[in-house]
């Protein structure tokens, strides 16, 4: 993994540090002078491919307020480059931080523009860290930063001043709804608590009084909040001093507290309140920052390889388990071969154990296979009366007055009789022959064929019109059902105008009811 570096540049001498267990180790401090950067070189060889981050804490830090019309994509980056290129002669160090938009009859986005008054002093230490093959992630400022430390703090709206007591100076910084707008660095010098206290009271109101001569603070409003880190053993003097009143609300905060709540694991014994803003800067790095993207290509370049590598260590864990899978199913299909050889095996043993005991046959076993399927075929298209029978039966429910007196089963072709083997109904005196029905089936259809022949009771013996009528119905109630056609029937009376009425319909109730036919068939196919 790539060591990481932090360059903390002030306007005296600047400190390197290192980043080992989650905490920051001072390697060495460096003079601000030509002297101090050789030293700078000397140490940083042997250290190509480190990430470096250079945070600056100088007073020389500008601030202007801008607007641009709305625009998205690369249209707003050239127009704020051009911004930037108006306000500042050196853009190397430049950054334009969003503040929101402006309603209005156009809308407008609102930029903040950043960047040093003297932009010299860094480029030769940036020049430093590119000769030594670091890789460059972002140069930083104490404000930029700011907004990130007020909201660990707890607070992520509203107006806030964050003052911290950094090696540098006295740091202030004015934070409006998450948003930096205005920064600025006063020397201290060794001062006593209660004169720092007393010094930080006076540049607040200062700062105070600045920003409502810009606008940037209403004249009439509600009480900033300031937030005030300070070492816990200096922590009673401020409070002594910092008394909140109508237009400041004072908040000390102890700076072993801030680094709990920021995520510091270990606080330096020789650095200030900058420890907060070293730690933000490698952990939750800011979006906007003051390097060009021509500094940062290496750093970049280090980025997209890490994806592609991680891309192609996901997609080899991927492949890996995939395979593993694979392997775990062709173990499984393995033993599943194996049991099935075992299965056939046994299959054999039993066929071959079974064929020796069959007797001795003047055909080959091929001929009895196919002997076996043939039949096989035959039984499958051979038909059994008992589907019949229960389709009739579920008719004859239906019909409670008619008597069956004879049924008749039997396979063949339309147009035979039934058989010997049927039994016999006593023929009405003088019944006309059976007639062949409309929807007999084609002669050499090969059939299921069921004759039934019964009675009708329950009517008037001379109703010959309502016996035939309800003979008929049965008829048709026979046939309902698609896959059974009516083939022919024998009525109990003629009652068609081709001939005369003829059938004995008795002298009285005593006589016998006359008798009907009808014959239905199905198809075996």
């Amino acid at each position: 993994m790539s060591a990481k570096l932090v360059l903390y540049f002030t306007a005296s001498e600047h400190a390197l540090y290192r980043w080992a267990g989650g905490a920051l180790e001072l390697e060495r401090r460096f003079a601000a002078d030509d002297g101090g950067l050789e030293d700078f070189r000397a140490h940083l060889k042997g250290r190509k491919g480190s990430l470096a981050y250079v945070l600056a804490d100088l007073a020389g830090e500008d601030f202007h307020e801008d607007q641009i019309p709305y625009l998205r994509g690369g249209d707003r980056q050239a127009v704020v480059q051009r911004r930037l290129a108006q306000r500042y002669r050196d853009t190397r160090l430049a950054a334009a931080l969003s503040l929101g938009y402006a309603s209005g009859e156009r809308r407008t986005e609102r930029l903040l523009l950043a960047s040093f008054t003297n932009t010299q002093q860094f480029t030769v230490w940036l020049d430093a860290l590119a000769e030594s093959g670091a890789r460059l992630s972002g140069v930083y400022s104490v404000p930029l930063l700011a907004p990130a430390l007020a909201a660990r703090l707890g607070v992520r709206a509203g107006r806030v001043f964050v003052v911290t007591a950094d090696s540098a100076g006295l740091r202030q910084c004015y934070v409006e709804d998450g948003r930096l707008r205005f920064a600025r660095l006063e020397r201290t010098g060794d001062m006593a608590p209660e004169a720092l206290a007393a010094f930080v009271r006076a540049e607040t109101l200062r700062l105070l009084q600045f920003l409502s001569t810009l606008r940037a603070l209403p004249r009439e409003g509600p009480p900033v909040q300031v937030l005030v880190i300070a070492p816990a053993a200096q922590r009673a003097a401020y409070e002594q001093t910092l008394v909140s009143d109508a237009r400041l609300v004072f908040r000390t905060v102890d700076l072993e507290e801030a680094a709990r709540k920021t995520g510091v694991k270990r606080l330096a014994r020789d650095a200030a309140g900058e420890q907060l803003f070293l730690h933000l800067a490698i952990k939750h790095p800011p979006r906007e920052q003051f390097a060009r993207l021509e500094d940062r290509r290496s750093f970049f370049l280090w980025k997209l390889q890490r994806a592609v590598v991680t891309a192609g260590a996901a997609g080899f864990a991927a492949c890996a388990l995939v395979a593993a899978a694979g392997w775990i199913d062709l173990f499984g299909l393995r033993g599943q071969i194996s049991s099935q050889r075992s299965a056939a095996q046994l299959a054999t043993q039993n066929y071959q154990r079974i064929t020796a005991s069959f007797p001795v046959t003047q055909t080959t076993t091929d001929n009895l296979k196919a002997t076996v399927v043939e039949f096989g075929k035959v039984a499958a298209q051979s038909a059994a009366p008992e589907p019949a029978l229960v389709y009739l039966s579920r008719v004859v429910e239906k019909f409670p007055q008619m008597e069956i007196e004879a049924v008749a089963w039997r396979v063949g072709k339309a147009g035979e009789r039934v058989g010997a083997g049927a039994p016999a109904a006593p023929a009405a005196p003088a019944a006309p022959a059976a007639k062949p029905a409309e929807s007999a089936a084609p002669a050499g259809d090969l059939l299921q064929m069921l004759e039934v022949s019964g009675r009708v009771n329950a009517i008037k013996r001379s109703d010959y019109r309502a016996i035939t009528e309800e003979v008929r119905r049965f008829e048709k109630a026979l046939g309902s059902d698609p896959a059974w056609r009516v083939l022919g029937r024998q009525l109990p009376f003629d009652v068609t105008s081709e001939g005369t009425l003829s059938g004995d319909i008795g002298t009285g109730e005593g006589a016998e009811a006359p008798r009907f036919t009808i014959l239905v068939g199905r198809s075996l196919r």
